[in-house]
C-alpha cells in the first residue's frame, strides 16, 4: 500500500521497497512493532532539515524512539551496511563492478556547534571543529568517511582513510588526491602498506582563479551533495560515530532516490 508523502525528505514507495529489504530482521518477541518507514522518514527529516531530535513534528513517532533506533543501528553497523549495499547497486546500474579500482580523497573542515569529542583548530582554514575526510569512487559515491579533529593535517588524517579502504576494497589500485597528500612520505607509505599508487593532482602553475582539476572535481561534487542536507552544514554531533552516520544517511537518501526515482 502506498503512503502519502508529507515532507520532501520522506521516502517514496519505490525507495521504501529498496530500503526495507536491507533493514535488520524484526525480533519476534518484545514490544509491538513500530512502523519502520515512519522511523526512516523521521531520521531523514532530521538530516535534511538539521532540526533537533526533540523538535521532530508530531506526525512522526516519538523523538526518543526515533533517536534510539538511529543510535542502535549506528552502533551495530546497520547504516554502514545499507550504505555499502546501495553503493554496489548504484555502481552495477552504471555498468561498473561492485568494487572500484580508483578512489579520490579529500577533506572538508567543518565547525562544531556545541563541543563534543575530537575537536581541534585548522590553522589553514581558521576553523575550530572537525574534518570530514572522504574517499569516493569515480561516480562520487562514498567508499568511506572518517571524521577526526580539524587539527590533523590532510596527510595525517589520510592514514585513517587508507587503512579503512584497505580493509574493504581489495581491487583498489590508484588513489587520487591534491598536493597535500604528496607530503610527509604519504605516497611511499601507501605503496608499502596498501600496494596502491597515490597520485597527486596538481594545480597548473600559471592558473588564476577557479580551475577544474581532473578527478578532484568528483569529490568536490560529493561535498556539495552533502551540503544540501542541513545537518551537514555544521557538525552538530557529540561523537564522531554519529557524525559519520549522518554522512552515510545522506548518501543512503541520495542513492535510494537514484535507484528508485521520485514519483509524480
Amino acid at each position: 500500500m502506498k503512503v502519502a508523502r508529507k515532507y520532501a525528505s520522506d521516502v517514496t514507495h519505490k525507495q521504501w521497497q529498496i530500503l526495507r529489504r536491507l533493514l535488520p530482521e524484526r525480533k519476534r518477541r518484545g514490544r509491538p512493532p513500530i512502523d519502520r518507514r515512519r522511523v526512516i522518514n523521521a531520521i531523514l527529516y532530521v538530516v535534511r532539515t538539521g532540526c533537533q531530535w526533540r523538535m521532530l513534528p508530531s506526525e512522526f513517532p516519538n523523538w526518543s524512539t526515533v533517536y534510539g533506533i538511529f543510535w542502535k543501528w549506528n552502533r551495530d553497523g546497520t547504516w554502514k551496511r545499507i550504505h555499502d549495499a546501495l553503493r554496489e547497486k548504484v555502481r552495477r546500474a552504471s555498468g561498473k563492478k561492485a568494487s572500484p579500482t580508483v578512489a579520490i580523497v579529500d577533506s572538508q573542515s567543518i565547525r562544531t556547534a556545541e563541543g563534543g569529542e575530537e575537536r581541534g583548530y585548522d590553522g589553514g582554514k581558521k576553523i575550530t571543529g572537525r574534518k570530514r575526510h572522504l574517499a569516493v569512487d569515480t561516480l562520487g559515491m562514498i567508499l568511506t568517511v572518517v571524521v577526526h579533529s580539524a587539527c590533523y593535517q590532510d596527510y595525517d588524517g589520510a592514514l585513517f582513510v587508507m587503512l579503512r579502504l584497505k580493509q574493504c576494497f581489495s581491487r583498489l589500485r590508484v588513489v587520487f588526491g591534491d598536493s597535500a597528500y604528496g607530503r610527509n612520505g604519504l605516497p611511499a607509505w601507501v605503496k608499502e602498506t596498501c600496494g596502491w599508487v597515490l597520485q597527486t593532482v596538481l594545480r597548473p602553475v600559471n592558473a588564476k582563479g577557479f580551475v577544474v582539476l581532473p578527478k578532484r572535481w568528483i569529490v568536490e561534487r560529493t561535498f556539495a551533495w552533502l551540503g544540501r542536507w542541513r545537518r551537514n552544514s555544521k557538525d552538530y554531533e557529540r561523537t564522531i560515530e554519529s557524525s559519520e552516520a549522518m554522512t552515510y544517511l545522506t548518501m543512503i537518501a541520495i542513492m535510494s532516490r537514484r535507484l528508485g526515482p521520485a514519483e509524480n
